[in-house]
């Protein structure tokens, strides 16, 4: 994501308060009005009211009941809570989210925490070009070939552990300009903030730990901090031979530094983005990635030894101050990693979670260090962290589908670059060119890897089967509105990809009446791609994306539109942050696969809510804008020079 000059933009007196959008054949001189008069925004606000006629989202069937069940007046008030930070983070014409007035420069928090004292376990390094091209035996599988089939899986050593974290969540490259000197990551990153935190929960490994074991990953070394031994009965008694854990946390503050009250967004779309990332990096070594989901929060924070981190005390309003405390790690989620086809198993959740209780007796290793000397607390950001902390799930069942390949109509299209090429030289734009124009058969492959159910061969999109949705537990409930600017062969307008084609009557019926939804010229069968209007929508989509070119000056844009007050009613405010983890999942495929065809993308968080559902037609809260996003030919800064990702300068930054 591109940074801002600001979270927080003012307007001069002068500045106009409404904006004209350019005239088409379904909405001419539609004015998205942002005046405002007496201090009320003209905006029409989002109804956040369930209504009795909305039927459930068609994922939601039979929902598994929490072992300690929470009072239906405390679930309405956490849900209360979901809603208020949804509707306070949403950016206005008028208005901004609250955010910091500026950066604080001398309280940028460390982008590498640390547990000081802990044994540092060093990984092996790989080259990132195929050394032998025409070799049969190479090691790395081509990006292409893995959303087709996996490759046997691969033995857990100290190779394919340092392997699989060097082609997912390590770093990049540095970059230099003048007296600056900061890294980038395998893993995308709001602002190239990466609140996102690893840890690996394993059996032993040969030349690592000759015990189970859990270990923070240290991205900057490429290593792994040994936090603590744990009995080998975890792994033989819970989970499937040859398989180990992962364990993602966020610290909110990396974000807040520079976003304010919208970063717990932020950090949730890091946390989609490091799971996509996880699982390209496992199906290049033959894992499969599954979400175990039916854990609740206390489960997760004992699981990766993120108890060692003080209760942090919320205030009632932001503050500014020394609150050490703030820097703890909020556990998101684990991931089981285990062989592909390894056939069906189950997990027993209530026997784990009793075992994993006894973590808490584990002799932990390490202090984490600090990562600034002063903060600032969003207060909301807490709160809504606490409400939508997820309790265990008794009778939760783990299923593992069988891997269903994605749909192809353009393979020429990508340039023949291995996944590690791909994975390790993705770089988020800063700027797009304006020119570059994208095939249309390209630009149908893209939207093919996009989909969660692959190639089905006439069934319906809806299940995550695909590579790297498989790994989310849910139903797809994210889709796409895209506006189509230099794509050859596809007229420039308004299109919709549908990824669960059982909301696609509802998205009918909820949308503009007079949107066309006709399938496009050439539009591959398997592909729900719908034509909504034609029309020059730069300008458009610039204006929704907070002003920025970026939007407009690719070859496509889009936005993100999530199903979001059903789902929160009827499931649980706990899918609140899921929902973002998959819009960030579904952006890792569009960096990966923009790369692979030779041009680049980049995730936009700042764009305006409301006037993106009031384009779509979008009335009350039953779908919601999550993300938005750019792909094009990138800009380069010639400015900026380029250093090796290993050995790197000795910096935080």
């Amino acid at each position: 994501m591109p940074p801002l000059p600001s979270t927080r933009l003012s307007f001069p007196l002068n500045s106009p308060l409404f904006y004209i959008l350019p005239s088409t054949s379904l909405f001419p001189n539609l004015i998205i009005t942002t005046t405002t008069n007496k201090n009320k925004i003209l905006i029409p606000t989002m109804s956040f009211s369930s209504s009795a006629s909305s039927p459930s989202p068609s994922s939601i069937s039979n929902p598994k009941e929490p072992e300690h069940p929470r009072d239906p007046e405390d679930q309405e008030l956490l849900l209360q809570q979901v809603l208020k930070y949804h509707n306070q983070t949403k950016h206005h014409f008028t208005k901004y989210a609250r955010g910091p007035h500026g950066l604080d420069w001398a309280n940028q928090p460390n982008p590498f925490r640390r547990y000081v004292s802990a044994p540092l376990l060093p990984l092996l390094h790989f080259p990132t070009e195929n050394q032998n091209p025409n070799s049969s035996s190479t090691q790395d599988p081509l990006y292409s070939s893995l959303f087709l089939n996996l490759p046997p899986p691969k033995p857990i050593s100290k190779s394919t552990i340092s392997q699989f974290f060097y082609d997912s969540l390590a770093l990049s490259a540095w970059k230099t300009t003048g007296f600056s000197t900061w890294s980038l990551r395998v893993n995308p990153s709001s602002g190239n903030l990466h609140p996102t935190e690893a840890y690996i929960i394993s059996p032993p490994i040969e030349s690592l730990s000759d015990s189970s074991f859990v270990a923070h990953y240290a991205p900057k070394e490429h290593a792994l901090e040994l936090r603590a031994e744990i009995p080998s009965w975890v792994f033989t008694n819970f989970l499937p031979k040859d398989s180990f854990l992962i364990g993602l946390s966020s610290i909110f503050w990396r974000e807040a530094w520079k976003y304010g009250e919208r970063a717990f967004r932020y950090c949730n779309h890091d946390v989609g983005h490091a799971i996509a990332a996880v699982s390209m990096a496992a199906a290049g070594l033959g894992w499969d990635v599954k979400l175990l989901d039916g854990l609740g929060y206390e489960d997760l924070e004992k699981l990766m030894g993120l108890e060692v981190f003080p209760k942090f005390q919320i205030p009632s309003r932001p503050v500014k101050g020394r609150f050490p405390e703030m820097e703890f790690e909020h556990p998101d989620c684990i991931l089981v990693v285990f062989p592909n086809g390894a056939g069906e198993f189950d997990v027993n959740y209530k026997q784990l979670s009793l075992a994993i209780s006894e973590f808490s007796k584990l002799e932990w290793k390490g202090k984490p260090n600090l990562l600034s000397k002063e903060h600032i607390c969003w207060d909301i950001i807490y709160r809504t962290a606490e409400a939508v902390k997820k309790e265990i799930i008794l009778g939760n069942t783990f299923l593992v589908d069988p891997f269903q390949s994605s749909g192809i109509c353009s393979e020429g299209s990508y340039k023949g670059f291995t996944a590690r090429e791909v994975v390790r030289k993705r770089r988020s734009a800063v700027d797009m060119d304006g020119v570059t124009a994208m095939d249309r058969n390209t630009f149908y492959q893209i939207l093919l890897h996009c989909l969660p159910s692959g190639s089905r061969n006439g069934g319906k999109q809806k299940k995550p089967l695909a590579l790297p949705f498989r790994g989310l537990p849910w139903d797809a409930e994210v889709h796409a509105a895209l506006f189509v600017h230099r794509v050859e062969g596809l007229p420039q307008g308004l299109y919709f990809l549908v990824r669960n084609e059982d909301h696609l009557d509802k998205l009918k019926k909820s949308m503009r009446s007079g949107f066309k939804w006709v399938k496009p010229e050439g539009c591959p069968e398997n592909l729900p791609l719908y034509e909504l209007d034609r029309t020059d929508c730069r300008t458009l989509a610039e204006r929704l994306s907070c002003h920025q070119e970026i939007a407009s000056h690719g070859c496509f844009s889009l936005g993100m539109v999530a199903c979001f007050d059903p789902l929160l009613h009827d499931k649980n405010m706990w899918m609140y942050p899921r929902l973002f983890w998959e819009t960030g999942v579904l952006g890792q495929v569009l960096y990966l696969e923009a790369h692979a065809v030779g041009i680049s993308a980049t995730g936009i968080g700042c764009y305006f809510d409301d006037p993106v559902h009031e384009l779509l037609g979008l009335k009350g809260s039953n779908f919601q804008s999550l993300y938005h996003f750019t792909v094009g030919g990138p800009v380069v800064d010639k400015r900026i020079m380029s250093l090796p990702a290993y050995p790197g300068p000795d910096v935080d930054a």
